[in-house]
């Protein structure tokens, strides 16, 4: 190391002497306008706070490792994935979902869990949650649930009666308002929770066979989960609490783990199975198809600067690799879209040239120019293609096979149409079969924390309405749900049609 003290310097690396004190005319004169030091302070400053994420705002990031422990070259030629011991470095950021940039980590909502894998054919963005479904099937609905979770336009503060008047008219978002007000809506911290890429992808392997499939990563840690009065008490202690949780772990050495798995659907049984495969408001019951091995992921170094990384990071489930494609699902077909575009907004047409974001192996393409240009532009190589210049060219090995489309009439369909409209027997299962009593306990009075605090003169047609979807996928929910709100009902008014 050399004992020689850096210079202060400007942006443009001008050094300089005068850090503390503003140019006056005088010792108590005003301050003049050729203070340039002071004006790229102060602008610099001015700029610090980039937009912030319309969703995710509030987030905590961690580099690792992914190693493969299995085989599944059978379903897929992904690099990554193409022998076992294989590693491939990764970045994954955890976050609330509706909540801005200074909210509490320990609120009740869903948890983020975006993961980006540095592979040799470019990144891999598997961008999904802890839990394995969504409240909406449609994209074009999200905007509108969005606002739902933020601030009440005229009152600006959370309202309870925005989410379940959107809740109630939206039967598809049963199951996941279930996982919601259940206690793995409040995970004790982001070691202790489940990942999942929710939505369905698909995989294809060299001999051009595809799969269907969704990833799973549970836990190593165990699952491990706030009561609403802990998570409640927690937000007033400390609101950086999974944050603080994840970087005192990580620099212990007491790196989290989570084991990698798949569930695999053939494209034969996609179309057999009796609810719609890439509907994002379902599961796939796991007795049908079982979750199969595939590797280990290792959380083990915290960046060295949060905003360069974690703030900075951009996924997008657009980013596939080959071997690993997409679903004709919705929900996913609209994220597509939305992610990359969203990066565009907040952090420029070249988010993907910063450091957490760059693809650490070749890139190699004809964009050019734009703000923020981090990588020399090309140089005077061609900015067209095709060209008699350079040596970049097509290889035809990563082309995707064809793909079936199922109809070839284009319109508006209804999304809960025949076929696509058992919005029940999944939430009845979670209550019945997957939660224990202590838990459906649990279930019941976190619900009611929630819709005691829907008012307002719709109030009583907001309640009746969700109660029932709660009704038609459990008898005994219904019933104890009206119950503590105080409301008389015939049960038989609520029988599934």
């Amino acid at each position: 190391m050399s004992d020689e003290k850096k210079k202060l310097t400007t942006a443009s690396g001008r050094p300089y002497a005068e850090n503390e004190n503003s140019m006056t005319a005088g010792p108590r004169g005003p301050v003049l306008l050729q203070d340039v030091f002071l004006h790229e302070k102060m602008a610099h400053f001015n700029r610090e706070r980039i937009p912030e994420r319309v969703v995710h705002a509030k987030g905590s990031g961690a580099y690792g490792t992914f190693t493969v422990t299995h085989d599944i070259t059978q379903f897929t030629k992904a690099k990554l994935f193409s022998e076992v011991g294989k590693e491939t470095k990764v970045f994954l950021r955890f976050s609330t979902v509706g909540g801005e940039k200074g909210s509490a980590d320990t609120e009740r909502d869903p948890r983020g869990f975006a993961l980006k894998f540095y592979t040799e054919d470019g990144n891999w963005d598997l961008v999904g949650n802890n839990t394995p479904i969504f409240f909406i099937k449609d994209p074009k609905k999200f905007p509108d649930f969005i606002h739902t979770q933020k601030r009440d336009p005229r009152t600006n503060c959370k309202s309870a009666t925005m989410m379940w008047d959107f809740w109630s008219l939206n039967p598809e978002s049963l199951h996941q308002i279930m996982f919601l007000f259940s206690d793995r809506g409040t995970p004790y911290s982001y070691r202790h929770m489940h990942g999942f890429g929710s939505h369905t992808f698909s995989l294809i392997n060299s001999q051009h066979e595809r799969v269907y499939v969704k990833f799973h990563f549970k836990t190593l840690q165990k699952i491990k989960n706030f009561t609403n009065a802990e998570a409640g008490r927690m937000k007033g202690m400390d609101a950086d609490w999974a944050q603080r949780d994840l970087v005192e772990s990580i620099d212990a050495g007491d790196f989290p783990k989570w084991a990698m798995k798949i569930q695999v659907m053939t494209e034969e049984q996609t179309r057999t199975f009796r609810w719609n495969p890439f509907d994002l408001t379902k599961v796939w019951p796991q007795g049908e198809f079982p979750l199969i091995d595939v590797g280990t992921l290792e959380l083990n170094k915290i960046p060295n600067n949060f905003f360069a990384d974690v703030e900075q990071a951009a996924f997008a489930p657009s980013h596939v690799v080959d071997g690993i494609g997409y679903s004709p699902d919705k929900m996913l077909q609209g994220r597509l879209l939305a992610y990359p575009d969203a990066h565009r907004y907040r952090l420029g047409a070249n988010f993907e040239q910063l450091p957490v974001n760059r693809c650490p192996y070749a890139t190699n393409n004809y964009q050019r120019d734009g703000q923020m240009r981090l990588d020399g532009n090309g140089g005077d190589a061609p900015n067209y293609f095709p060209n008699s210049f350079d040596d970049i060219e097509v290889d035809h090995s990563y082309k995707e096979p064809a793909l079936q489309l199922d109809s070839l009439t284009a319109d508006w369909y209804d999304r809960n149409g025949e076929h696509e409209n058992d919005h029940y027997t999944q939430p009845g299962v979670l209550f019945r079969q997957v939660f224990t009593d202590e838990e459906r306990t649990t279930q019941v009075n976190n619900l009611l924390a929630s819709l005691t605090a829907v008012n307002g003169p719709k109030r009583e047609v907001i309640l009746n309405r969700q109660l029932c979807h709660f009704f038609r996928a459990d008898p005994e929910l219904g019933a104890r749900i009206a119950e503590g709100l105080g409301i008389e009902i015939d049960a038989s008014m609520f029988a599934h049609h």
